[in-house]
């Protein structure tokens, strides 16, 4: 019940302070010295989807960057070389 408006059932959403807050008391409990914070996890997210072989310009979509350039910081952390990329054939099966 939203008490602003007289008692009306509304959906509200979670700020992203209070989320950020939640998020440190776990490192915290955890013992993590690095500081974390939701946006942590965009990157987490993106760097994972990229590893995992995802195209860049879906994951440029899936963050809503409007420049390429800004979705392309995150694939600095990949640094695999030619290790990084399969071969067409080994999809084969041969």
């Amino acid at each position: 019940m939203d008490p602003r408006s007289e008692g009306t059932i509304r959906r509200h959403h979670i700020g992203q302070s209070l989320i950020n807050k939640a998020i440190k008391v776990a490192v915290k409990k955890l013992g993590i010295a690095k500081k974390v914070s939701a946006h942590t996890f965009r990157h987490s997210f993106a760097t994972h989807l990229l590893q995992r072989g995802t195209d860049i310009r879906t994951i440029q979509a899936l963050l809503g960057h409007n420049d390429l350039e800004t979705t392309m910081i995150y694939t600095h952390v990949l640094n695999q070389g030619g290790q990084g990329v399969t071969s067409p054939l080994d999809d084969l099966g041969l």
